[in-house]
């Protein structure tokens, strides 16, 4: 009964994300999720951001961003501010230096910035936060698996790493969030924009998390879209044509939820309409 009530747990509510939870998704806790995109499609800014809103102790290895990166996206989430103000306000040392690390004072999250990530990286981090904190982390992020050691481009490393976080999840109780990569040879002529397929995610690897989730940027009008492609606890649609969809402000590291069209009471998309 403990193991069942604890695998029914879910990461806290994030308000943004309720048209993916209209869908009738939530985030599981202890498990592993993946999020995957074609290249350029928002997807570690996305995690970024959902890290830093769900206000759990976060361990994020960080292979794809640099720490100046992050350090500018999270302000931004934070104060709501350009990313252009920020970087030109700590670059000029301003007295906005001490209001910008006084909004980051707080967020949980602990950033690991090396490339490849290596699983005696990750087994010292684990032991080092443990140490300090007597804990696990409640969220392990790993940005992206084709930077994990061994995972670079073989298949066979690939499911390895895959069942290494599986093994990592379930050892540490913490809920894996793993980024990947979708294929661009499938990538649609006449609706480019939509998030991929389940069959485009590299390797096939989407089968593997409790909750596979892909996602498209439009950058022609923001939108941001979110389609659950595999659930294990929920509803799921492996085309992608099922989505949710966000506003997304780059530039602001924020995304929000899409108002509702005029007559209608979901704030979801079942079609391959990107409308707002």
């Amino acid at each position: 009964m403990r193991l069942g009530a604890q695998a029914a747990a879910h990461l806290p509510y994030v308000p943004a994300l309720h048209p993916l939870y209209s869908l009738g998704v939530r985030l599981p806790a202890g498990e592993v999720i993946m999020i995957a995109g074609r290249s350029g499609t928002m997807k570690s800014l996305f995690c970024l951001w959902l890290a830093y809103w769900l206000r759990l102790p976060v361990v994020y290895f960080s292979a794809d961003m640099t720490a100046s990166t992050v350090a500018h996206r999270l302000a931004a989430a934070a104060t709501g501010e350009p990313m252009s103000t920020i970087r030109e306000s700590l670059h000029a040392g301003s007295a906005d230096q001490a209001r910008y690390s006084d909004a980051l004072a707080s967020v949980p999250i602990s950033f690991v910035y090396d490339s490849p990530v290596t699983w005696e990286g990750v087994d010292e981090t684990l032991d080092a936060y443990v140490e300090l904190w007597d804990t696990y982390p409640a969220v392990i992020v790993v940005d992206n698996l084709m930077d994990v050691t061994g995972a670079a481009a073989d298949y066979t490393g690939q499911m390895e790493a895959m069942s290494a976080l599986t093994e990592l999840s379930r050892a540490t109780g913490a809920t894996v969030i793993v980024l990947h990569h979708a294929t661009d040879k499938t990538l649609s002529k006449t609706d480019p924009w939509k998030p991929p397929a389940r069959s485009d995610i590299k390797g096939g690897l989407s089968e593997k998390p409790a909750l596979s989730l892909a996602v498209s940027h439009n950058p022609n009008n923001e939108a941001f879209l979110i389609a659950p492609i595999k659930n294990r606890h929920g509803f799921a649609d492996p085309t992608g044509e099922t989505y949710a969809a966000l506003h997304i402000d780059p530039e602001r590291c924020q995304f929000s939820a899409v108002k509702p069209l005029p007559g209608s009471t979901s704030t979801f998309t079942r079609s391959r309409t990107h409308e707002r």
